[in-house]
């Protein structure tokens, strides 16, 4: 089953003390265990302003390749998916820990209106995707000139 994560520019303090609580519970639960945590595998991302109208996400996504990843956006959401065949294990790997997750998954990215996806880049395990925010003139800020009265 895919791992779906939303995610808002500007998330809720409550969402993010509850999901990052339950994240620990799972994760000391699996160790206790040694079961599989539900959150897993987690995508990590780094989401940066390079101005007021443009951002730069990116998401780790080491081992996928760009015929294994998807991006798209409807409306004003951003789905990024990817899904790798799990190589078969042979008889004679002795894996201590496999961490890097190489299944499938999909994150959920809400951008609000009037955005536009401009390019998606991959290097070195990092999928570096450009967005950029239209404002209709409406939106844009406006300066007004200030003329002082008292000088003429």
């Amino acid at each position: 089953m895919p791992n779906i994560k939303p995610f808002s520019l500007f998330p809720t303090l409550s969402d993010n003390l509850l999901s990052n609580r339950f994240d620990q519970i799972d994760r000391l639960f699996s160790q206790l265990t040694g079961s599989k945590p539900i959150a897993s595998p987690v995508q990590t991302y780094n989401l940066k302003q390079i101005d007021d109208n443009h951002y730069e996400l990116t998401v780790s996504v080491p081992g996928y390749q760009e015929n294994d990843l998807s991006v798209s956006l409807k409306g004003s959401r951003l789905l990024i998916e990817g899904k790798k065949e799990e190589k078969s294990e042979e008889d004679n790997d002795k894996w201590i820990h496999r961490g890097i997750s190489q299944g499938q998954f999909t994150l959920q990215f809400d951008l609000g209106k009037n955005v536009k996806i401009e390019k998606a880049d991959l290097s070195s395990g990092l999928l570096t995707i450009a967005i950029e925010y239209e404002l209709s003139e409406e939106e844009k800020r406006q300066t007004i000139a200030i003329e002082n009265k008292d000088k003429k």
